[in-house]
């Protein structure tokens, strides 16, 4: 490897994680599982934060969790990062949603819609 080529990002790893960032090819699963990590750091940080939506907080976002958005956003294909941003919100409103209802009387039902896995 010349001395260019180490420094250009052309490394055959380099070139498969922007072809998985732009999906031009399938994700593996270890690679999957690297981006669910990078996801759920990212999302404790948000927590920690207090921001529910990403996309429409861009800014306090990136200022309250930079690091872990860039990571986010290398280990993920781009259109994943979105999904997940977009889901996270909708999950956050579904809850609390529900929580309103069970504090109505509603009857609770078991379901589960989240991304770990069961332990049942």
């Amino acid at each position: 490897m010349g001395l260019f080529s180490a420094f250009s990002g052309s490394a055959p790893e380099d070139k498969r994680a922007e072809e998985v960032r732009t999906g031009a090819v399938a994700p593996l699963r270890t690679e999957r599982a690297k981006c669910y990590v990078a996801r759920d750091a990212y999302f404790a940080c948000l927590d920690k934060n207090n921001i529910i939506d990403a996309l429409k907080d861009e800014k306090a976002a990136a200022k309250a969790c930079g690091e872990e958005s860039k990571e986010f956003e290398k280990d993920c294909a781009t259109a994943w990062v979105t999904y997940f941003k977009k889901w996270r919100v909708q999950d956050i409103q579904k809850r609390a949603r529900l929580a309103e209802l069970e504090k109505q009387g509603a009857n609770k039902l078991d379901i589960t819609t989240d991304f770990k896995p069961r332990t049942d």
